[in-house]
């Protein structure tokens, strides 16, 4: 027994030891085959991060997804139009770009490929390639009738009820119809131009031109600068530099003044509605009643508190009624124009924060709320409609968490929402014409993008199309979500962290800080990679930790989250922004003393901002475009937060940052685009000129041929320039 004892003991300790060795060896080996695994792995290059985030390294899905009725869907892959059923998982080809083309040729049409596309009625599509529209009818297997703009014609606007094109040219406002060309308007004084966005594209404006239901009529902005001082700005491209002015109101200024026309198509004539009130104010959020006999308008005073909606007659231009009315201390802004009831045209949907929260509401035409159809401390993002009996409306919300977007139903009766989609992410929906059916568009942090066909009580069909992950075979630094309180000890703040490649929790790492902060921007979603830009990987695999951080200002978090910034812009976010470098300098792998910052437009006043208030923190900043005095920063974003310079000196004078040049300690670049009409070149020259007297040393770098954003090829040379900076001197 005793010997039987001792060989058990001495096996025991002999496997043992055997086991020690072989997890020195599995550790070994892995470490091994993980390295192995690293140095096969890609490193993002600056031309990938740059030039491939839209284009060979964008997560690609099946091409313009559309429902052509309430039981099939088409898509465009492969110069084929390809059509599946929501019952049936097989797809057919409907239409080739050989086929169209073989018959456009014999209709005298030109047509080389599909381009764009969309199904007008289920037997109908309208192809836009170019400066040519055409109309394809599937039974025919015809083409029956084409619009073609000019060469110089500019934002055109379709009506297919109308088989009518509007678009600008020069000054002037035409018509395409039948063939013909018609000029609707004849201006001819400097300064004025017809069917063009006004209001330099806020309060929700996107275009100048908007055609009423049947396109029996077409409403259109007449926009007068004449009373606006031009702006120079000079092309250096030529052979001697020429002068390209811009007209340009500045904070305080003279604006310009809008008037809103009424062209009957049919009878050839145009009309304008009598607005009342001072010349400056503002119309937006124009919407057409379903009749045609009443035109809505959002009309805003130049302060931007108050606002009223009015109600006119098309066919005298004369206002009936002031419908609502909205009024703060701060501001209002009108951003969504009115729909209308399916079985009722005299009731309206009015999406808005009248509650601080953007939130839908039932109105009817006299004014009276019906009801206010959703609540809560979270915002609707998008409304989608209702069913054609309105039982239900659908939405896209933030009601889960700020990060997320889901789509609801919404039951109009008693409020009651239903949750649609099933996954944490951002879903953007599509619904079939009866809103039996929607396809469910998504992404996460971890999903490049998949779209799913759903009922709309919510069941999973099947999924349409899943996204390869473009990165796959990139090494990435590790990138999470932080929680952050604000400045103000209660409000709750989230961020993004992208580590280095190959992280090492026992080494210190520089830090750079990508900022914005200001409204209708959020940098932080679930999206992709948490909507994360590549040039953030690239800066990771050179070893920096890369931060951003969505502060009090910025977008989706309800009208109290963004209006702290009012008259003090620059202030409470730059206190965000502070905690955020808090919590960085909480991390023991940060080395607090190489901490830098990077924005452009309003995140490149922000990184002034950080660089000047808060001098000992930040060793490096680049300001690209950057707002430096909101006195010279155009009249509808400035006053809005702002207010007049003269009802506001003191605000003004704290958030210019001429007055903060005396604290600069660090390495700073300003970088501006020579032909910026949205934050004009003055702002950095005045900066500059501070500097030198003051004898700052600051960089400085301008692309001559760019606006407010360098874009195409010249972007990889930005970025490389904003890369080198820091790679010098933090």
């Amino acid at each position: 027994m005793r010997e039987a004892n001792i060989s058990l003991r001495i096996r025991k300790f002999n496997i043992s030891n055997l086991d020690r060795t072989m997890k020195k060896i599995y550790l070994i080996l892995g470490a091994f085959l993980f390295t192995l695994t690293a140095m096969a792995q890609k490193q993002m290059s600056l031309e990938d991060a740059v030039l491939g985030r839209y284009s060979y390294l964008y997560p690609r899905q099946i091409s313009q997804l559309q429902w052509r009725n309430n039981q099939s869907l088409v898509y465009l892959q492969t110069d084929t139009i390809w059509e599946t059923g929501v019952a049936d998982q097989q797809s057919h080809a409907l239409l080739t770009t050989t086929d169209l083309s073989k018959i456009a040729q014999g209709q005298q049409i030109d047509f080389a490929h599909i381009g764009a596309f969309r199904f007008h009625t289920e037997d109908e599509i309208i192809f836009n390639n170019g400066n040519q529209i055409s109309f394809f009818n599937l039974n025919s297997k015809q083409f029956t009738g084409k619009l073609e703009t000019p060469q110089d014609g500019e934002a055109s606007d379709l009506s297919p009820q109308a088989r009518a094109v509007a678009y600008v040219k020069g000054q002037n406002l035409f018509i395409q119809k039948d063939g013909q060309d018609i000029q609707v308007t004849h201006e001819t004084q400097p300064g004025v131009v017809c069917g063009r966005y006004v209001h330099r594209r806020e309060f929700g404006i996107e275009k100048g031109t908007f055609w009423s239901p049947s396109g029996k009529y077409l409403a259109f902005y007449r926009k007068d600068e004449s009373m606006v001082k031009d702006y120079p700005l000079v092309d250096f491209m030529t052979r001697q530099a020429e002068a390209t002015p811009v007209k340009y109101p500045m904070a305080g200024m003279t604006s310009h003044q809008v008037t809103i026309g009424i062209y009957n198509v049919e009878e050839g004539t145009t009309s304008y509605l009598k607005t009342a009130g001072p010349d400056d104010h503002y119309l937006t959020n124009l919407s057409w009643g379903p009749d045609e006999k009443y035109i809505y308008l959002a009309e805003l005073n130049r302060d931007q508190n108050q606002m009223q909606l009015n109600q006119y007659l098309v066919a005298e231009g004369k206002k009936v009624k002031t419908i609502l009315e909205e009024s703060r201390s701060t501001y209002v802004e009108p951003q969504h124009s009115l729909v209308f009831s399916k079985t009722n045209n005299d009731q309206f949907y009015y999406w808005t924060r009248n509650d601080g929260w953007f939130h839908l509401y039932l109105y009817n035409t006299q004014g009276e709320l019906i009801r206010q159809l959703t609540k809560g401390n979270w915002e609707v993002t998008e409304f989608y409609g209702t069913d054609a009996n309105e039982k239900y409306a659908y939405i896209q919300a933030t009601k889960e968490s700020p990060l997320d977007r889901h789509i609801y139903r919404v039951n109009l009766k008693n409020g009651e929402m239903t949750k649609l989609d099933d996954q944490a992410g951002t879903h953007k929906a599509n619904f079939s014409p009866s809103f039996n059916y929607m396809t469910d568009n998504w992404s996460a942090c971890a999903n490049p993008g998949q779209t799913d066909l759903r009922k709309t009580n919510g069941k999973l069909l099947r999924t349409l199309s899943k996204a390869d992950n473009t990165l796959a075979d990139y090494q990435l630094g590790e990138n999470k979500i932080v929680n952050l309180k604000a400045a103000d000890d209660s409000t709750e703040l989230y961020g993004r962290m992208i580590l280095p490649t190959n992280f090492d929790p026992n080494k210190k790492y520089p830090a750079i800080v990508y900022v914005y902060g200001g409204p209708h921007a959020q940098l932080v979603n679930n999206t992709w990679h948490n909507d994360a830009n590549w040039w953030f990987y690239y800066m990771a695999s050179k070893g920096y930790l890369m931060f951003t951080v969505d502060s009090r200002g910025s977008a989706n978090r309800g009208q109290a989250f963004e209006e702290v910034i009012h008259r003090q812009l620059g202030v409470e976010e730059t206190k965000d922004q502070m905690k955020g470098i808090d919590y960085l300098k909480s991390l023991p792998y940060v080395d607090q003393n190489r901490i830098g910052v990077h924005g452009w437009s309003f995140g490149g006043f922000m990184t002034l901002n950080l660089m000047l208030r808060q001098p000992e923190t930040f060793k490096v900043g680049v300001a690209g475009g950057p707002v430096v005095d909101w006195e010279m920063y155009e009249v509808m974003y400035g006053e809005r937060y702002m207010d007049r310079p003269q009802e506001n000196p003191d605000g003004y004078s704290e958030c210019n940052m001429v007055n903060h040049v005396s604290t600069l300690q660090g390495k700073l670049m300003l970088i501006h685009g020579v032909q910026d009409d949205t934050v004009v070149m003055q702002h950095s020259m005045k900066f500059l000129r501070a500097c030198i007297q003051q004898n700052k040393q600051v960089d400085f770098f301008a692309y001559p041929t760019h606006p407010h954003n360098v874009r195409g090829r010249d972007r990889l040379h930005l970025m490389d320039k904003i890369s080198q900076y820091f790679f010098d001197y933090l």
